[in-house]
């Protein structure tokens, strides 16, 4: 799967890390939901840190459309929020 990290680039991910991933995405959810701006901080870097070391970087000239996109570091609650879907950032 391609993945997408706003402002940064794009991964290559095998399907077998989506297991850790959904983790950090669920334990991202709870914190949006309790307005834990820390915890969502910290998850939202530690979700980051796991595609940027389980995933393979692709050129910057790469064109592959991207299957999942992540908000950039910096990112705001309220823009995660805009970027949710019903379970999440990460289908599954």
């Amino acid at each position: 799967m391609i993945v997408r990290i706003m402002g940064e680039g794009q991964a290559k991910l095998a399907d077998s890390h989506f297991a850790e991933l959904n983790a950090l995405d669920d334990e991202l959810l709870a914190e949006m939901e309790a307005g834990d701006e820390e915890g969502f901080r910290r998850t939202l870097g530690s979700l980051l840190d796991a595609v940027r070391r389980l995933g393979t970087p692709l050129p910057d000239d790469a064109l592959e459309p991207s299957e999942l996109i992540l908000p950039a570091p910096d990112a705001s609650l309220d823009e995660v929020r805009q970027m949710l879907g019903d379970g999440g950032l990460i289908p599954g």
